[in-house]
């Protein structure tokens, strides 16, 4: 898992993770999510830190409208609604 972590990372954002750490792994109805072209999935979701990395954000857009670094306490909240639950545990435990 954690060498799918920094190769989605990488292809997402063009940053290459020098460390992760394992946060969390979630599964469940709460992590149901229908996406904006109609496929429905049951997401199981391993969540991990990385603050040790390297390169500069690079927008893949066939999968991302945009990137950008936020506070915590200045995430917006049109995200992902599966992660919405990973980022508020993550906020919680520092």
């Amino acid at each position: 898992m954690e060498e799918v972590a920094k190769r989605e990372l990488f292809e997402e954002t063009g940053l290459t993770a020098n460390e992760l750490m394992l946060f969390n792994i979630y599964s469940g109805e709460e992590f149901y999510y229908k996406y904006p072209h109609g496929d429905e999935v049951y997401n199981v979701i391993t969540a991990y830190i990385c603050s040790n990395y390297d390169g500069e954000l690079t927008v893949d857009t066939e999968e991302v409208k945009d990137l950008r670094f936020f506070h915590v306490h200045e995430i917006p909240s049109n995200i992902s609604p599966p992660d919405c639950k990973v980022i508020k545990d993550y906020i919680n435990s520092i």
